[in-house]
């Protein structure tokens, strides 16, 4: 059994295959407490589902793109045999995870979307560097930015351990009050530093605002 927050169709907001139509299953529960989070009510609240319900949900959509999110969603072993099955079905299977977690029982064949926990989360001590041997070329790293401190330390990073050029690495302003209001300083950043980064932009919420299931 899974317990599940919510599934719901939207269009994906982040990573590189932000804009496309997606199916996402958030997960209960987290064991951080990132000072920016923006899930709390995914902390408690939820239902228990089968695996068998949860891709009966899914299906109704007929979209080939599943997102598996939380919370963390490696908190629960049937995430799991989720995954498995949903690869099996044909389907594309991302997965966001708070990269806390180890991730070397996800199959290999989901795209793995990685947090690194910069300083301004309050989290960083939670970061498993162990997961950066176990990603694939198709994975992603992402460090969500409050500041230049953070955008420094994240930069630092990409360069102590060698990942510029090897994945997708995502640097996304922290949304808040109806906007991310260092997102223009965040792309002149990613412009002057030198490494390939990527702009994350939360495309749902600029269009929808800050509120579930979009």
């Amino acid at each position: 059994m899974l317990t599940i927050n919510e599934i719901f169709y939207s269009v994906q907001g982040e990573s590189t295959r932000a804009g496309e139509l997606c199916v996402f299953v958030r997960l209960t529960a987290c064991d951080l407490r990132c000072s920016w989070c923006d899930t709390p009510y995914a902390f408690h609240e939820g239902r228990k589902m089968s695996v068998d319900e949860v891709l009966a949900e899914i299906d109704r959509h007929s979209c080939p793109l599943v997102e598996i999110t939380g919370g963390e969603p490696l908190l629960q072993d049937d995430v799991y045999p989720l995954m498995e099955r949903l690869l099996t079905s044909g389907h594309t299977v991302m997965l966001e995870t708070g990269g806390h977690r180890p991730i070397d029982r996800v199959p290999a064949a989901v795209v793995k979307i990685v947090d690194v926990k910069c300083p301004g989360s309050g989290m960083e001590r939670a970061n498993d560097l162990s997961n950066l041997a176990a990603l694939g070329p198709r994975d992603e790293l992402k460090f969500v930015v409050a500041d230049r401190a953070d955008f420094d330390w994240a930069v630092a990073f990409v360069r102590a351990h060698d990942l510029a050029g090897h994945r997708a690495l995502l640097i996304s302003p922290v949304f808040q009050e109806g906007g991310s209001p260092i997102a223009a300083e965040v792309a002149e950043w990613i412009r002057d530093s030198g490494l390939p980064l990527r702009l994350n932009l939360q495309l749902h919420k600029l269009l929808w605002g800050d509120v579930p299931g979009r």
